[in-house]
């Protein structure tokens, strides 16, 4: 097993690996053969940065049934249980790293609501792959918080503000490479109390169906990632920290601020 992070420390982004407390660092990518080295940092040091940057940022809606219900009875007439499987996409200027803030802009007065997901990130190019080909295109798992402004997404004709606005992306704090989806839960922490629960495998359709789907028409290339949607939400508000849990995976954890206190410290 091995836990690829990316980071930053003394003004420099690097790849590594978790082990332990440290981390070793590598030169080059970990899907684009790199050289691991022999020096290592001790992991409080470091700054975890997205362990990911995609050329292609996939995210699936609506793949767990409670979640469809619970969208269903808030009058939501998106919220149908899906025949096939189908993507959208999201934005990189909305990731953050783990231990980042979550900054939420002065004019968002609505509800948000982050949802913990699990996340495929590949390893190789895909085209017209067969599912064996799908499987092995992942080369491991990570956390993604989809942090959601509600207000804005009922509002806007798209989702360009209520899903992409900088930092509303939060993933890491590493990809694991023998993670496996089926064995695992997902718990969504605020300020230390448990909010939600379930069983991170028990998707409508798996990574896999969706990746068969995508690669018809759409290469994926390494480095990308698919975000696996969430079973159910969590209330968030500056002020609050919010973790998501994966069990087998880690723990991905960020702060949530408003926009104006920042603008504030910076001009105080």
């Amino acid at each position: 097993m091995a836990q690829w992070c990316q980071f930053a420390y003394a003004g420099a982004a690097f790849y590594g690996i978790r082990v332990g407390d440290q981390v070793q660092i590598a030169e080059g990518a970990p899907y684009a053969s790199p050289r691991m080295t022999r020096r290592t940092l001790p992991i409080e040091s470091v700054e975890f940065l997205p362990p990911a940057i995609p050329y292609t940022f996939f995210a699936v809606g609506f793949n767990y049934r409670s979640h469809i219900l619970h969208a269903q009875s808030r009058g939501s007439a998106a919220a149908k249980i899906p025949l096939r499987p189908e993507v959208g996409y999201r934005a990189n200027n909305a990731l953050i790293g783990h231990d980042a803030n979550i900054v939420i802009p002065p004019d968002c007065t609505g509800p948000v609501e982050a949802e913990g997901e699990v996340v495929a990130v590949f390893g190789r190019k895909l085209r017209h792959c067969s599912r064996a080909e799908a499987l092995e295109g992942i080369f491991g798992w990570t956390i993604g918080n989809d942090v959601s402004a509600r207000e804005w997404q009922r509002a806007d004709r798209t989702f360009w503000r209520c899903k992409n606005s900088d930092t509303f992306k939060p993933m890491g704090p590493w990809i694991d490479t023998e993670f496996n989806p089926a064995n695992a839960h997902t718990r969504v922490r605020v300020n230390g109390d448990q909010v939600c629960e379930f069983a991170t495998g028990e998707m409508i359709f798996d990574a896999v169906d969706y990746i068969v789907e995508i690669s018809r028409y759409i290469t994926i290339h390494p480095g990308d990632v698919l975000w696996m949607g969430a079973e159910s939400t969590a209330a968030i508000a500056p002020g609050d920290t919010v973790e998501i849990d994966i069990s087998g995976i880690g723990t991905l954890r960020n702060t949530v601020v408003a926009e104006q206190s920042l603008r504030h410290l910076a001009t105080s």
